[in-house]
């Protein structure tokens, strides 16, 4: 089993940054099955869609309308994932989760930090 916390969420105004954190514990064995892990957000009425995802080997791939604005990075040593959000928008409004998935196709979620962008 992974668990994944997210942390660094909050209150930010138009074209502000934050930084989101998801470290993940568990097993030293659950912890190496994981070959990818990314970033998902929620907005109101809206279905879950993918933000970030890097690969253990360093592969990332962002959505369009991120693009330019948001980086996604890891620290294997600290078994940390970020999302590094700049020049924030009211659209980036959302609950945005930290996901994990292993090499035998499961995945994990965290249980969701707020991120509101408002003046």
């Amino acid at each position: 089993q992974v668990q994944l916390v997210e942390s660094g969420g909050g209150l930010v105004q138009p074209g502000g940054s934050l930084r989101l954190s998801c470290a993940a514990s568990g097993s030293i064995f659950s912890i190496l099955s994981i070959n990818t892990m990314g970033w998902y957000r929620q907005a109101p009425g809206k279905q879950r869609e993918s933000v970030a995802v890097i690969t253990r080997g360093g592969t990332t791939n962002y959505a369009d309308s991120v693009k330019g604005r948001f980086t996604i990075s890891g620290d294997n040593a600290k078994n940390t994932v970020y999302l590094q959000m700049n020049s924030l928008k009211p659209e980036d409004t959302a609950v945005y989760y930290c996901n994990a998935i292993n090499t035998g196709g499961s995945d994990y979620w965290g249980q969701g930090i707020q991120v509101t962008v408002s003046s």
